[in-house]
């Protein structure tokens, strides 16, 4: 048996003997329309993928396999956990993040890969082709980096005109927009008011970004009031 061979067996010995059905219906229900899954939680995933990635993780994910929503998610952890760089990893994120297909492997593994973290800048400018792209978790992965790891005071302006500037009108596009400009108001209020009061999102999108924020804690009561009144109708 060659080498790639005996991790993918590995790896399916590993989630066989880890898959909860309960655990397979509860996911299902979460992610409709993805018919693959195993049942297997993410502290299991994490674990597995570290031990992916402290091997020769290139070699992994050149032959990965892609038969199951875990087996697609322990590709992007790896990419997240493995040592490298963004010129290291960037041919791996350009063959992985086109596999990604539901808002659970896009945001977990977004909290995973903290490229711009280490590069910003480089990243950054990786992240623009996705954000228009036609492809729904294209553009939702770019902009979950973004809220995870630029809502800062450097990127902030540049944050929110990415948000704006976003053109697919897709459903988990629309709600990683709306998250993104909650994160930003929560961190920087004064700074995001003006966008809140003036922007190009959708009605959808411009009243579920209010929505979130008014659900945050951190949001003073006042603040919500004046929020509620800049609700589209």
């Amino acid at each position: 048996m060659k080498n790639d061979e005996k991790i993918n067996a590995w790896i399916k010995m590993q989630l066989k003997t880890q898959k909860e059905p309960s655990f397979q219906q509860f996911m299902a229900k979460l992610l409709p329309g993805i018919d693959n899954i195993l049942g297997i939680r993410l502290p299991t995933l994490r674990k597995i993928a570290k031990q992916l990635a402290k091997g020769k993780w290139q070699d992994y994910l050149l032959l990965a396999l892609d038969d199951s929503y875990e087996e697609i998610m322990l590709q992007g952890l790896v990419l997240g956990y493995a040592q490298g760089n963004l010129k290291e990893k960037e041919p791996f994120l350009r063959s992985y993040i086109p596999k990604i297909d539901n808002w659970s492997v896009c945001d977990s593994t977004c909290a995973t890969i903290k490229l711009a973290k280490e590069e910003p800048e480089a990243f950054w400018d990786f992240l623009q082709e996705y954000l228009y792209s036609n492809r729904e978790y294209e553009v939702r992965f770019a902009l979950v980096q973004m809220l995870d790891y630029y809502i800062n005071e450097a990127y902030l302006a540049h944050v929110l005109e990415a948000i704006d500037h976003v053109n697919l009108k897709a459903y988990y596009v629309q709600m990683a927009q709306a998250w993104a400009v909650s994160i930003c108001y929560r961190e920087f209020p004064q700074q995001t008011l003006p966008y809140v009061k003036e922007n190009h999102l959708d009605d959808f999108t411009h009243n579920k970004a209010i929505q979130k924020i008014m659900e945050s804690l951190k949001v003073p009561k006042e603040e919500k009031l004046l929020l509620k009144a800049l609700k589209r109708i």
